[in-house]
């Protein structure tokens, strides 16, 4: 089934994005395969990845229907035009940049800036993100997100950083929209050994302990 909806849709209905920094080529796609298989639905592949824009371009070819594929650390201008050139359909930065929103705003794109602090959220949805990823979350912690959730319910909070399997539903219990998730999700030692079949089942959990958010 085809994915439908604009990215914040997207990043509402499916609520988890799939972080794969230093992903290697020789098994990056059947990575995203498994993620797919598990239920991920947007994946986003780090600029500072070996080969990044490659697999942007190659993975909007090949799971184009099936999933939503994005940039991330998206620090500056440079490498949002880039990451658009390859064909992202979202943006994902740890900092607040608003040449980058402003850029993504122009062409379509979804921008999700990293901010922290509340100033920085506003400041953000004023610029033009429709959505905005608190960071770090691990640091941070869920008390934080859901004393700041209080006055900025109106904005859509990504929480990236900390999440697991036990703490995932706490996330949402506190405001936020979606999660974003690195190495508790994408475990590259299973990935470089070819154990696909264990990256799709830990997908599966998580994709199954939010469905009835």
């Amino acid at each position: 089934m085809a994915l439908e909806g604009n990215m914040q849709e997207l990043l509402l209905k499916h609520k988890i994005v799939a972080i794969l920094r230093g992903v290697e080529e020789s098994y990056a796609d059947d990575t995203a395969r498994a993620l797919i298989e598990g239920g991920i639905r947007l994946m986003e592949i780090t600029m500072n990845t070996e080969g990044a824009t490659g697999m942007i371009e190659r993975w909007r070819t090949i799971f184009g229907t099936k999933a939503a594929i994005g940039a991330g650390t998206v620090t500056d201008i440079r490498l949002a035009e880039q990451a658009v050139a390859a064909g992202a359909q979202f943006l994902i930065s740890p900092n607040l940049d608003e040449e980058v929103i402003a850029y993504g705003k122009e062409r379509g794109v979804a921008v999700w800036p990293g901010v922290m602090t509340p100033t920085e959220i506003v400041k953000a949805w004023k610029a033009g993100a429709e959505a905005v990823k608190l960071f770090p979350m691990g640091t941070l912690g869920v008390g934080y997100l859901k004393e700041i959730r209080a006055p900025l319910d109106h904005i859509p909070i990504m929480a990236t950083g900390g999440v697991d399997l036990h703490n995932i539903r706490d996330y949402f219990q506190a405001g936020a929209c979606a999660v974003g998730m690195g190495g508790k999700l994408v475990n590259l030692d299973w990935a470089s050994a070819g154990e696909f079949h264990k990256i799709a089942e830990r997908a599966k959990s998580f994709t199954d302990a939010i469905r009835d958010l």
